[in-house]
């Protein structure tokens, strides 16, 4: 109810100023725990809530915040954001949507409650760490953590909307540096679930070690072209990296290489790929974006080709277009366009056909952010993972460098399986591809 009353207030404030405006609120709740050699590194518990308007008047956008709500810290809020305006250029395209929907997220769905005492949580933070510090060859287990986070929005507009959706991510991660000798390598697993209790201590302890003492022994391939499998994770942080390649706003700036695209072939007509937003089994699950505006499935290639872009209001006009409902905004920042929940669709190829021959499957990349140019498409990133034949590894591959073109790449691919995985955090929902030619420098 006083969430209700401050939205009020602010929007009576904002309206009688002959300006039009929408309201964020955000709180959050979070635990996080770190353990090293045994003990509690971090045991950190914190609360937040924080307000962000949007007004628009006489054609100008200024945004504040505030994380006070008493009357006066109200009265600045929106004194503040109407300054701001007037100091703003007129903005033809930003506008607060004529929408007055009432829209609700279920919290039996995405918050669920459940009786998890912290002791129970701090004991699977130390055991996590113990148990795989004292697995072979492990020297130290330096990055690790147990996080139980809560979040919760609200949005209100002078249009009338009242939008609010509530969800709670329990997560349990572990990196481990393991040493033979004068040969070290480092490799961790990460997972995400809505209940605490869903969380395997056991798997991730064990996963973890496999995975360091295979890549143990990892030496580079020679250079060349390959068949390329990147795995679960870095398949998605791939995709992630070019994401750009969908934004309207990149595109109404004039940065975006598919601006022109829309209709046409991009890829091999076997690709597949969607923003869906509403498929509560992933941690992207969205009912609305950031404007208020409910989501939906978006198609973004189809058979090989770009069906659209992705819009907020503003971005939609000056394209002519009605919004997507990608449309993200904090109450500290400005609006612009974001994917999700990506999910590229399944292919029909078999596990016996996908994984045949031989080929280099992916499970590290580094040098994301420095190695990738998302206006041109090349990229050169360092990588580790396995060279495997017929399904099989055959041995550990490290010290290698993958290197191309992504847009080329979605051209180059030679098969998609008929399987899909989340990764970790259950951001995306993707099939295997195997990604045919691809250089790699030993």
């Amino acid at each position: 109810m006083a969430l209700q009353q401050n939205a009020d207030q602010i929007l009576d404030l904002v309206k009688a100023a002959g300006a039009s405006g929408d309201l964020i609120i955000d709180q959050g709740q979070s635990l996080s725990l770190k353990a090293r050699e045994g003990a509690l590194e971090e045991y950190k518990v914190s609360s937040s809530q924080i307000l962000g308007l949007r007004v628009i008047k006489d054609g100008k956008v200024g945004t504040a915040y505030s994380e006070a709500t008493d009357t006066d810290a109200l009265k600045s809020l929106v004194e503040q954001a109407l300054l701001n305006a007037s100091f703003a250029a007129v903005d033809a395209h930003e506008s607060i949507l004529a929408n007055a929907a009432v829209l609700h997220t279920d919290d039996e769905v995405l918050c669920p409650h459940e009786d998890v005492g912290i002791d129970a949580q701090i004991d699977f933070a130390l055991t996590m760490e113990r148990n795989l510090a004292a697995k072979s060859k492990v020297k130290n287990v330096p990055y690790n953590g147990v996080q139980d986070n809560m979040g919760e929005r609200h949005i209100f507009s002078s249009a009338g909307l009242s939008a609010y959706s509530k969800s709670r991510m329990c997560a349990a991660y572990a990196y481990a540096l393991v040493e033979d000798g004068d040969k070290n390598a480092m490799d961790g697993v990460g997972q995400a679930a809505r209940l605490f209790s869903e969380l395997d201590l056991t798997q991730i302890v064990t996963r973890t070690h496999e995975n360091c003492l295979s890549l143990l022994e990892g030496t580079p391939v020679a250079s060349g072209h390959y068949d390329v499998i990147f795995d679960e994770e870095t398949q998605v942080q791939l995709f992630h990296t070019f994401a750009m390649m969908f934004s309207g706003k990149s595109a109404k700036d004039g940065v975006n290489p598919m601006r022109e695209k829309v209709g046409q072939s991009i890829a091999d007509r076997r690709l597949n790929i969607f923003d869906k937003p509403l498929n509560s089994a992933g941690f992207g699950y969205a009912l609305f974006d950031s404007e208020g505006a409910a989501t939906q499935s978006t198609p973004l290639i189809v058979d090989g080709n770009l069906a659209t872009l992705i819009h907020n209001s503003a971005t939609a006009s000056f394209f002519d277009l009605a919004t997507t409902g990608h449309a993200t905004r904090g109450p500290k920042s400005t609006m612009g366009v974001g994917l999700h929940q990506l999910e590229i669709g399944k292919g029909q190829d078999l596990a016996q056909d996908l994984l045949g021959g031989e080929y280099l499957l992916l499970t590290d990349l580094t040098g994301l952010h420095s190695g990738a140019n998302a206006i041109s498409g090349n990229f050169s990133f360092g990588a580790s993972g396995y060279l495997c034949q017929h399904g099989e590894r055959v041995r550990a591959v490290r010290g290698i460098t993958v290197a191309g073109n992504f847009y080329d790449m979605l051209g180059k691919i030679s098969m998609i399986g008929d399987q899909q995985y989340w990764n970790w955090e259950r951001s995306a929902l993707m099939p295997h591809i195997r990604f045919a030619d691809i250089a790699i420098s030993g």
